[in-house]
């Protein structure tokens, strides 16, 4: 009788805990993943601007 109770209450403390974990991969995955994603597409894309101003800059100077 009681493992059994123990056995109930244990499983009903478990259960919110691991729905828990899931909503936080969950939310990981649907909204901090794409920010991630996005930060560095946009990071990749300033430094891409940056080398290519550069390299305009170098040719410009060589011409003249």
């Amino acid at each position: 009788m009681v493992d059994t109770l123990y056995l109930a209450a244990v499983t009903l403390l478990f259960v919110p805990w691991v729905y828990g974990l899931y909503a936080l991969a969950r939310d990981g995955k649907n909204r901090l993943l794409p920010l991630v994603r996005r930060y560095l597409r946009g990071r990749r894309r300033l430094t891409e601007e940056a080398e290519a101003e550069a390299e305009r800059e170098e040719q410009e100077r060589q011409l003249y």
